[in-house]
């Protein structure tokens, strides 16, 4: 797809959208300011790719706005979904750091705003400020940690399993402390499917039978989860 070339203000970095992302919340504004200059800001369409699998790019990637997907694909072609990008959260991070190939796609999910930063600009800045070191090594625990869990389930459980313990993950995202929590807009079956490496249909089946359970509700686009505990008690059990 055509990458767009927006040339308004919103292609230029500021020191506020710098300081909401991730690795660079500590540091003081006139760093900020510096590192706002050092980024360029590109657009993509919904559903282009970023990067691709075994590219030999290096770059860091910011999301600013939009949302994108990591992503690899089977020898048939479908799509194994690893995780959503939303606003602050950073990608490339490991072909920045050891200047490998890239080890997964990312997509844009809908039209994004990127900030990018070279590899050379990431690396002056991890070894001037330990506080971008830190938040370095925080973040890729959280994907050891992620991924890690990622693999107990694909080993261990059901497709039926990983199918609530995927919609309890969401609702556990979004919930600000009541026991009903709306998915808005939700994942669509087949997004949940690819999350969760299953087909469309058993995520289908799953979810009619938690709504006669009377655990989720559907309303157009949005799925409601009507009882987070009974769902996490849910889960909870199988893992017993």
């Amino acid at each position: 797809m055509r990458r767009l070339d927006v040339n308004d203000d919103s292609n230029v970095l500021t020191c506020e959208e710098t300081n909401d992302l991730q690795l660079f919340g500590d540091l003081p504004a006139a760093v900020l300011s510096e590192i706002a200059k050092r980024c360029r800001v590109r657009r993509f369409a919904a559903g282009e790719h970023v990067v691709h699998l075994h590219d030999e790019s290096s770059e860091l990637f910011f999301v600013l706005e939009g949302k994108a997907r990591v992503l690899l694909y089977s020898p048939s072609g479908r799509e194994v979904s690893f995780r959503d990008l939303l606003h602050g959260e950073v990608f490339g991070e490991l072909a920045a750091i050891d200047g490998g190939p890239r080890s997964a796609s990312v997509m844009a999910s809908v039209p994004t705003r990127l900030a990018v930063m070279t590899r050379r600009n990431f690396m002056d800045l991890v070894r001037a400020h330990p506080s971008v070191a830190e938040a370095l090594l925080r973040h890729l625990v959280t994907l050891i940690r992620r991924y890690s869990q990622r693999v107990y389930e694909l080993s261990a459980m059901s497709v039926e399993e990983r199918i609530r313990m995927e919609i309890l993950r969401l609702a556990l995202e979004q919930r600000d402390g009541g026991n009903n929590v709306t998915l808005s807009p939700a994942p669509s079956l087949a997004d949940l499917a690819s999350l969760i490496s299953t087909t469309r249909e058993a995520v289908s089946r799953e979810v009619s039978r938690l709504s006669r359970d009377g655990l989720v509700e559907r309303h157009g686009r949005d799925l409601v989860v009507s009882d987070v505990e009974r769902l996490s008690k849910l889960v909870e059990d199988s893992l017993a």
